[in-house]
């Protein structure tokens, strides 16, 4: 018969072994050497979907200059000057940029295929529209573009096990989504306690999505929050008041607006905190786009920004250079000399280089939420002080 102390031995090393286990398949999880991107969203995220889908008779914004004057020199239907967060993660990883999917079925997807579209909903627009929320810009809702990619997987990856191999070994972009779904709500003057109403609705379009995808073989997700709304350009124009007290003093932002997003943010995290139990295999992270971008506003010099960080670039007019009839891209509109020198780009969408600071604050902390382990990728990312210029 074994001794009580030999029995506490055991106890021991089997505690450890089981320790180490669980360790090990925890690291296993948290860091992946991904062989591609997969993206879903709206045109935070669209590399040229909607401009592949539009009427060439009736091209989108995007289609015209200055868009992607900055990097590209042309637009390429990227709803900024230049490179959007996916693009600098597809950069940072060592990856091509991220082929628009939709009128580009013949483009080399190996690397990762993008589905995002501008103008996107998390919500079907059958559904908004029974809620009096209108869009003319897409009907390609998640939902959509999640059957679009399913019906896309014997042309991008061949069999059933290659394609669950790719999507388990994918960096899962699951946004930014949802934001329009509030957008056209808000744009229509909708209240905000009408507009609050859709956030579990919203939520639940996010994580089911995510759960499809999970039962497809996907490993790990990065799911974006929505923006701070109060400091857009667009919001700032549209509910402009000489009441001083709804402004952040900090920040110069409509203080209900962003009270709003961070309400979002809050109810997205836990459902995300959810599905984490549900899913303890699978890695999904928060992406806190709320403060990444909000941090550039109290301070924008010690970011390479001028010192009034809320008016856009490119636009017309007004406190904040936005015209919600006269919009970048369209004739006459002009944009500054240098965009760089500007968190806000068309009063809607950032500039490159906010973008650029966003995509460092979560590829690098801490607004990744747990943060990235990139233990396991090349010494040559490892050893990256930035992103790529």
């Amino acid at each position: 018969m074994a001794s009580p102390d030999s029995l506490l031995v055991m106890k021991l090393v089997s505690f450890l072994l089981s320790t180490l286990l669980v360790t090990s398949a925890n690291s296993q999880t948290q860091c992946r050497n991904f062989k591609s991107i997969i993206s879903f969203g709206d045109s935070i995220a669209d590399t040229g979907n909607l401009l592949g889908l539009s009427d060439p008779n009736n091209l989108p914004a995007s289609a015209f200059p200055p868009y992607g004057e900055t990097f590209f020199h042309h637009p390429t239907g990227r709803y900024s000057d230049g490179r959007l967060i996916i693009d600098f993660i597809a950069e940072f990883l060592g990856f091509p940029l991220v082929h628009p999917f939709y009128g580009c079925q013949n483009a080399n997807f190996e690397k990762g295929v993008n589905f995002a579209v501008a103008g996107a909903t998390a919500l079907d627009t059958s559904f908004l529209e029974e809620g009096g929320i209108h869009s003319d810009i897409t009907n390609v809702s998640l939902s959509v573009q999640l059957r679009s990619f399913k019906e896309s997987l014997p042309n991008l990856c061949g069999s059933p096990s290659d394609c669950r191999d790719m999507i388990e070994n994918a960096l899962i972009l699951m946004g930014e989504i949802g934001g329009n779904d509030y957008n056209f709500a808000l744009f229509q003057r909708k209240a905000i306690e009408e507009v609050e109403e859709l956030v579990p609705f919203v939520v639940s379009a996010i994580s089911l999505a995510i759960k499809e995808l999970v039962c497809m073989g996907g490993r790990t997700f990065l799911v974006p929050g929505n923006f701070p709304l109060g400091c857009s350009a667009a919001y700032l124009t549209l509910y402009q008041t000489s009441n001083k007290e709804e402004y952040d003093p900090l920040t110069g932002c409509l203080t209900w607006l962003n009270v709003f997003s961070e309400y979002y943010n809050e109810q997205l995290q836990k459902e995300l905190n959810r599905l984490k139990e549900l899913y303890p295999h699978v890695n999904i992270i928060y992406a806190d786009y709320y403060n990444a971008l909000l941090r550039l506003f109290p301070e924008p010099a010690k970011f390479g920004f001028m010192n009034r960080p809320l008016p856009a670039c490119c636009g017309l007019g007004g406190s904040y250079n936005f015209n919600f009839s006269r919009r970048c891209g369209s004739v006459g509109v002009e944009y500054c000399n240098d965009p760089s020198k500007y968190v806000n780009w068309d009063g809607i969408h950032m500039t490159e280089a906010a973008y650029r600071w966003i995509s460092e604050g979560l590829l690098k902390g801490p607004y990744a939420i747990p943060t990235f382990n990139w233990s396991c990728l090349s010494s040559e990312i490892m050893n990256k002080k930035s992103l790529d210029t």
